[in-house]
């Protein structure tokens, strides 16, 4: 949520943002924003003088009953009676318009970076920078599914029988291997300097809505029935959420911390073969970093999280590339994204294992978080980034460690992970 302010003083900046994001059926909200307001600052104004007006007269009314003049002290009663009446009408109203307000501002898009490359969707996302040399070996490499199987190591069929499409065990050595990435993955986050931190696995509906938009909310959550629980689809909702309403102390920033928790979305269906196996489900685990800082530090912070993740997946032996995410790409509370594509050499090709988000304030400030500096009370910056989502992590794993015999050889980062194991086998 942007500051009203900029619509107050700069509404063709508003607009222009959003025509950049290509949501030009936006743009009426600005205006009506700013008429509702103007109208919303008229009725508090007038509220506040006749507030004044009453106090006024009140003061009066015990004086002249004093001196015996009852006529004028009943007479003044009426006039504040009179007066109540007319603040009553427009402290509903004011109420009413605060509605209407923070229903439009709720759904404008944040102001995104100007370093953010112009386009429609992710199509127009831009390469940044590759890590590592993407190989494709002389023999052939197996669907990810077929590798898991050939370990026994996954189960999607009695998965459908308890819990539907989308779900899956994890068995032996390939749920050992998951196990061991994610433990990796938090050790080395604390090694950076990151508190660990396992948060509630389903938050409040006022939370959610403060840390995603409702065309968001309504594509990932699982609403629990009967109750104001959504179960989380990444411990950052849980993690933001901490900080609901806080005013944090300033000499505390920045604000580090790595979350693990399981994933609960309700993203799944019919894209092709590539759903066949734990690419897209709807449930997995993940290693997450969040940060909370000074406005004029988030974008230092932006380029050292990224960085974190890349430096995770080369310690995997897994090639990487990054791409910019453009402003049609970006969902309407980010200012700045990318996102950290691992490289399939059964595919040959980049896709997606990480996403790395500068919010600005808007989560701030749809939560009310805080800090006080020499300055006054402002808005904390946040910022959010993949460790390791273990499932399009473990796909990433055994393509690019998958060897002629079957075999997925173990990152020496791993090995203490799975009791000093270099190489895994399949079963005979």
């Amino acid at each position: 949520m942007i500051d009203i302010k900029l619509i107050r003083e700069n509404r063709e900046l508003v607009k222009e943002n959003i025509k950049k994001k290509f949501q030009d059926e936006k743009l009426p909200l600005v205006d009506e924003v700013y008429e509702f307001d103007k109208t919303y600052r008229e009725c508090k104004q007038e509220g506040d003088t006749l507030r004044a007006k009453r106090n006024e007269l009140s003061s009066q009314i015990g004086g002249l009953m004093r001196e015996g003049k009852k006529d004028e002290a009943e007479k003044i009663k009426s006039e504040v009676g009179n007066i109540n009446t007319k603040i009553a009408e427009l402290e509903e109203k004011e109420a009413n318009l605060e509605v209407e307000i923070k229903n439009r501002m709720m759904i404008i898009p944040n102001i995104i970076d100007s370093t953010v490359p112009i386009g429609k969707d992710d199509s127009e996302n831009v390469e940044n920078e590759r890590f590592g040399e993407p190989k494709v070996p002389d023999y052939e490499i197996p669907y990810h599914a077929e590798i898991m199987e050939c370990f026994s190591g996954w189960d999607k069929d009695s998965a459908g029988r308890t819990s539907g499409n989308g779900f899956y065990y994890l068995i032996g050595d390939i749920a050992r291997l998951h196990s061991a990435m994610l433990s990796y993955a938090r050790d080395f986050m604390i090694d950076k300097g990151f508190t660990y931190c396992i948060p509630p696995f389903m938050i409040r509906s006022d939370v959610v809505t403060g840390v995603m938009s409702f065309a968001e909310m309504d594509a990932m959550m699982y609403k629990i029935e009967g109750e104001d629980l959504y179960l989380i689809g990444t411990s950052e909702h849980s993690m933001i959420g901490k900080f609901k309403d806080q005013i944090i102390k300033e000499d505390t920033l920045p604000i580090t911390m790595t979350s693990y928790s399981p994933c609960f979305r309700k993203e799944v269906g019919a894209h092709g073969i590539e759903e066949r196996g734990i690419y897209r489900v709807h449930q997995f685990e993940k290693q997450e970093m969040v940060v909370l800082c000074k406005p004029e530090d988030s974008m230092d912070w932006y380029e050292k999280m990224w960085k974190y993740t890349v430096e995770l997946f080369r310690n995997l032996d897994i090639p990487v590339r990054t791409l910019e995410c453009c402003s049609g790409d970006l969902a309407d509370l980010k200012v700045k994204s990318c996102d950290v594509e691992a490289w399939s050499p059964r595919q040959k090709k980049y896709f997606e294992v990480g996403s790395c988000s500068n919010l600005g304030d808007a989560q701030a400030r749809r939560l009310g978080i805080r800090t006080k500096g020499e300055d006054g009370t402002y808005y904390l910056h946040t910022l959010n980034n993949t460790v390791l989502a273990s499932s399009r992590a473990m796909i990433a794993l055994l393509e690019n460690n998958y060897q002629s015999d079957g075999s997925v050889l173990i990152p020496k980062v791993l090995q203490p992970y799975m009791g000093g194991k270099e190489k895994i086998e399949p079963n005979k």
